[in-house]
């Protein structure tokens, strides 16, 4: 096992990484407050995992309560049932909430967490390589609206992350490759020799090897944790963790959610963004190769799905948190390993590389 800290101060917590965590009373029962814990899962997760949880938590009295499975349900409509639970249930302010399962369930319990009671504790246990990699970390949280993606949440941090491995080896095909393009953003926005070191074990991560996944999944958390603690709320830094985001989110909301992976939408995003660092000077065009030989490689699609057009795009792209009196900002890379924020590039640049990339 592994264990990396994100340094927030009172609000730091750790990040353990490893095969077989989920039974380990250890890891829990530092983080768990009060006797009440409620394990908010899916029926996929809970089917493969709930039991392998329980022993961890045998001292506890526990419920759970599952959401539907699938992105199209990240709504508020859908925790009202959980805080109805919550409440019949007599659960008290010092109680804990454990996410059980990816981003989505991930990302409404936290968000249900720092509701309830106006905030209560909560643990992440991902089980999604995406999960793994990104959303569980940082204390991001929150819902889709029809008219954005995440667009109602808060900043509330965990009390853990735990990290059980095992849980990859269940994921479907699909699901699997959209974390990879997770993985491979660190590399592109911090560190190029990490980017080497993907393409160099592209076909072992695509066997799901369980070496090169400790170590993928543990480097993407290490810059992670980095950037969070040096820019908890996104004021400036945070932001580079989101490259290809504003595109992809676009795409997520223009297709309906859930039709495109979150994963799949970043992958396809990211290509964008690094058309437009291209045209601006930051990358090469070999290095534009290199990410589509390696998208390629990991079963990523790399090209907008042709039923959408550019102004749509560009009108959801409008509504994206980084937009700044009407201006885009976007995630860009300076070179291959290094990215930055701007919205210093020509007008109608933007909207030339959505067109062409139809």
């Amino acid at each position: 096992m592994k264990t990396l800290q994100v340094d927030l101060g009172p609000r730091s917590y750790p990040i353990s990484i490893g095969s077989s965590l989920l039974g380990r009373t250890e890891l829990f029962s530092p983080h768990v407050t009060g006797r009440q814990v409620m394990i908010v899962t899916n029926p996929t997760v809970s089917s493969l995992y709930l039991k392998r949880l329980r022993p961890a938590l045998a001292n506890y009295t526990v419920q759970v309560h599952e959401f539907p499975d699938g992105e199209e349900y990240k709504t508020l409509e859908q925790l009202l049932p959980l805080f109805d639970q919550l409440l019949t249930a007599q659960f008290e302010r010092r109680c804990t909430l454990i996410a059980l399962g990816g981003g989505v369930v991930g990302d409404m319990t936290g968000f249900a967490a720092a509701c309830y009671q106006r905030g209560v504790p909560f643990i992440q246990v991902p089980t999604t390589l995406l999960a793994q990699v990104d959303s569980s970390v940082g204390g991001k949280t929150g819902v889709n609206h029809p008219r954005g993606k995440n667009m109602i949440g808060a900043f509330y941090q965990p009390q853990a992350v735990i990290i059980d491995t095992d849980t990859l080896q269940t994921l479907d095909d699909r699901q699997f490759s959209a974390g990879l393009a997770e993985v491979v953003k660190y590399g592109l926005i911090r560190d190029a020799p990490f980017f080497d070191w993907l393409e160099t074990q592209a076909s072992a991560l695509m066997k799901r090897d369980p070496g090169a996944l400790s170590i993928a999944i543990a480097r993407s958390c290490e810059i992670k944790a980095d950037v969070v603690a040096q820019d908890e709320r996104e004021g400036g830094l945070r932001a580079i963790l989101n490259l290809g985001h504003t595109f992809g989110h676009a795409v997520e909301t223009a297709m309906g959610y859930g039709t495109v992976l979150h994963g799949e939408a970043v992958a396809i995003g990211t290509v964008l963004a690094a058309r437009m660092s291209l045209q601006l000077g930051g990358v090469t065009p070999q290095d534009l190769d290199r990410l589509l030989i390696l998208f390629q490689r990991m079963n990523l699609p790399t090209q907008l799905p042709s039923q959408l057009t550019a102004d749509t795009l560009l009108s959801l792209m409008q509504l994206d948190k980084k937009v700044e009196q009407g201006q885009i900002r976007l995630v860009l890379l300076k070179q291959l390993g290094e990215a930055m924020i701007s919205n210093d590039y020509p007008a109608d640049l933007l909207s030339q590389i959505l067109t062409v990339s139809l």
